[in-house]
């Protein structure tokens, strides 16, 4: 079988493209720059594999209907490309044309129910259900699935200088999230790609098996440091102020603001809790990493620069 990979320079589709190749699949890695480094695939191991590098990029649907083309791959994995002013309509038509018969598509967990409902309004999400309903009619629920992964782990590393000095200071953090690891999406993502979903699942959630407040979060990985952590609780505006300085655009720092301090509980917030755990051991035969394992495997992301 024969795949093409998108994005596979990111964390969760490198590991969807490793894993695809694993269950014997031709894997196209398709990127904007062909000579970047791919994260956790070594060149003797891509020379060696099923491995094909082509360049591609997500905002324009020539480049990717000419990768696909010469791929031949009638499966694909993306992710949602911001700076397309149709929803990637023109995207998915192109890979259509071209041959992909069946795309994975790394949605997110705040699309809740159906995507067509999702009101403007709910920032997050509506970007990720309008291409959801792009790929319904394109593809049709049928040929598609849309991976809904919880709160990434990596996540926290916005807070990393913070830890490193041994204050941080944070909004809501009483704010809980699950940490789901971009290992286990993409193990799930590439197996999904290569052998369709199980239980007929179109909506594929995908949870960390724990929710922990992003405080005691922060709080953990100062511990497992060295660090000994302060957090210095800030308020909206000043939440504001510092999403407006990490260059997040004023709407979506208004909406990030106001939705972390709805929802400081937050198992109501995350539809299919429990069948997004299991979903995690039903793809990979391996239960969610939990969130203590991720921070001891991944410590030097924390102390390095």
């Amino acid at each position: 079988m024969s795949v093409i990979v998108f994005g596979p320079t990111g964390g969760v589709a490198s590991v969807a493209a490793i894993t695809a190749q694993e269950h014997s699949a031709q894997v196209h890695l398709a990127m904007r720059d062909t000579k970047k480094e791919i994260p956790g695939l070594s060149l003797e191991r891509e020379q060696e594999g099923r491995f094909e590098r082509v360049q591609a990029d997500l905002t324009s649907p020539e480049s990717v209907a000419a990768a696909v083309k010469s791929s031949g791959a009638k499966r694909a994995f993306t992710y949602l490309a911001f700076g397309t002013s149709d929803h990637m309509r023109g995207t998915f038509a192109a890979m259509k044309s071209a041959g992909i018969e069946f795309v994975v598509f790394l949605s997110s967990y705040t699309v809740a129910g159906e995507p067509k409902d999702v009101p403007p309004a709910d920032l997050i999400p509506y970007v990720h259900a309008q291409v959801e309903v792009t790929l319904d009619e394109i593809y049709g629920p049928e040929n598609y699935v849309a991976l809904r992964p919880g709160g990434f782990a990596t996540n926290l590393l916005r807070f990393k200088k913070g830890i490193q000095a041994g204050e941080v200071k944070i909004w809501a953090p009483g704010f809980q999230f699950d940490c789901i690891t971009s290992n286990d999406i993409g193990r799930v993502g590439g197996t999904i790609l290569v052998h369709g979903p199980k239980n007929s699942q179109k909506k594929v959630y995908l949870y960390g098996p724990n929710l922990i407040a992003q405080g005691d979060a922060i709080l953990a990985i100062g511990k497992a440091i060295g660090k000994d952590v302060t957090l210095l609780t800030i308020d909206e505006k000043e939440a504001f102020e510092e999403y407006i300085a990490s260059g997040v655009p004023g709407p979506l720092a208004t909406y990030m603001v106001q939705k972390s301090a709805k929802t400081s509980n937050g198992l109501t917030e995350r539809a299919c809790y429990d069948i997004g755990v299991r979903n995690v051991e039903l793809y990979t035969g391996k239960s969610s990493t939990k969130f203590e394992d991720w921070v001891e495997t991944n410590k030097t992301l924390f102390l390095r620069d």
